[in-house]
């Protein structure tokens, strides 16, 4: 069975191929990249479904990132799973930025609590903790830095993503310190596969985790006024 896995939520084009009986990663590949996802990924997916010399039927399930992340990486990658989905007669399932992130931590040792923040510009993170196994502490939102420092320095904690350092830099006196903190822009495609070859295709719809609106929006002063 074989997983193809997509994420173009955050700053890298990602994709990867799981073999979900061996557990493990035949082929993968991953740019970094701000924006030109929708340019990059299928480029990318041709190749590396060449280099796993899987056809497309063969694919057991598409995985994806569905968020939070930008809105324009989003909706790239999600329309492409889609896509791929009905060519391969596959379920989609979608797979958030933040459980990504926070999965190999999580894999290495989920005694203790790791915090995924991704940096949501403005002094804003998108956030989630996670405690013993992956038990969410505090559900996913869009927080003020130094909110969201407060709110997890509940004792030796792990932070991952690139929300990661400004955190820590809020870190409340006298609280312990963190344990890791680790920036990273994207998550390892490699565990959106393995994350999504585990989740129920009946809970785990992919459609976009947008916490907070878009910046831009309609000028009503400008609206023309229907008859």
């Amino acid at each position: 069975m074989f997983v193809l896995a997509l994420d173009t939520a955050l700053a890298a084009c990602s994709v990867a191929v799981l073999d979900v009986e061996a557990d493990a990663i035949v082929a993968g590949d991953s740019l970094l990249m701000e924006r030109g996802h929708a340019e990059a990924l299928i480029p990318i997916v041709e190749q590396v479904m060449r280099d796993a010399q899987v056809d497309f039927r063969a694919l057991w399930r598409v995985a994806v990132t569905m968020g939070p992340g930008s809105f324009t990486g989003l909706r790239v990658g999600l329309s492409a799973a889609r896509g791929f989905g009905l060519v391969a007669g596959c379920p989609v399932v979608g797979v958030t930025t933040l459980s990504a992130l926070a999965a190999p931590y999580l894999a290495l040792d989920d005694t203790l609590p790791v915090v995924s923040a991704i940096d949501a510009r403005h002094g804003h993170v998108y956030m989630q903790m996670f405690g013993a196994g992956g038990r969410t502490l505090i559900a996913p939102r869009i927080a003020a830095v130094k909110d969201a420092a407060r709110s997890v320095a509940i004792g030796p904690v792990r932070l991952v993503g690139s929300g990661a350092a400004l955190v820590a830099e809020l870190w409340p006196p006298k609280e312990e310190l963190p344990t890791v903190v680790e920036t990273q822009v994207a998550p390892d495609v490699a565990w959106v596969a393995r994350l999504g070859a585990v989740a129920d295709p009946a809970r785990a719809e992919p459609r976009p985790l947008y916490l907070r609106p878009p910046d831009a929006k309609p000028q009503d002063a400008a609206r023309i006024a229907r008859r």
